[in-house]
């Protein structure tokens, strides 16, 4: 087996994307490893996934540091070195990153965003492009920066939106995109190897 980088996912709810990380990392040629995951919330149906396949995982709630969130991830910091963590991919993590964890562990986090970024960062992504009459949507993968949702982008996939689209019909057919984006851009970015750019998912998707 080749040597395999050791990556910790990050979630707060079901985290369908970590089960596709998960999955891809299972595969003997794949370049890592999950070796972590951790939540913010103890109800996190991920953890279940995640502990079913066999990797640690750990619970920081940060409801119990209050307004102090460089706290929080003074916790969340110090499981990653315990683990010999190399890589961090946030999948459905729903906090944002202070400046101490990006720092720290600067241009090692990935996060995958529901939109073709540098369009609409933040939430409600899919309901904001159907608004604006957009004709495609996609999701992006990029290295997390302090400037919200606009750090270097490692790869993105595109969707057609449909006459007759719902946030909710928009959002499944993109998922099945993000779950084939986000393992083949960390490969790419663990192999460094140039951005993975999907327009085949215009046709297909």
């Amino acid at each position: 087996m080749s040597f395999k980088e050791r990556i910790a996912i990050l979630i707060s709810g079901r985290g369908s994307n970590m089960d596709a990380l998960i999955a891809a990392c299972a595969k003997p040629s794949f370049p890592a490893s999950v070796e972590l995951v951790i939540s913010n919330n103890h109800d996190a149906a991920g953890l279940d996934t995640a502990r079913d396949a066999g990797i640690p995982t750990q619970v920081i709630d940060h409801h119990q540091f209050g307004k102090d969130r460089q706290a929080h991830e003074r916790q969340i910091d110090a499981a990653l070195q315990a683990h010999n963590i190399s890589t961090i991919c946030l999948a459905g993590y729903m906090r944002i990153l202070t400046p101490f964890l990006i720092n720290n562990w600067e241009g090692k986090i990935l996060n995958i965003h529901p939109s073709i970024l540098p369009l609409f960062p933040g939430l409600d992504t899919h309901a904001k492009a159907i608004k604006a009459g957009m004709k495609v949507h996609g999701c992006t993968v990029h290295i997390v920066t302090e400037d919200m949702d606009q750090g270097p982008i490692l790869g993105q996939a595109v969707v057609p939106v449909l006459p007759n689209d719902t946030e909710h019909s928009l959002a499944k057919r993109l998922l099945k995109q993000e779950h084939l984006l986000y393992p083949q851009v960390l490969k790419n970015f663990l192999r460094k190897e140039e951005p993975d750019i999907n327009v085949d998912a215009l046709i297909n998707g």
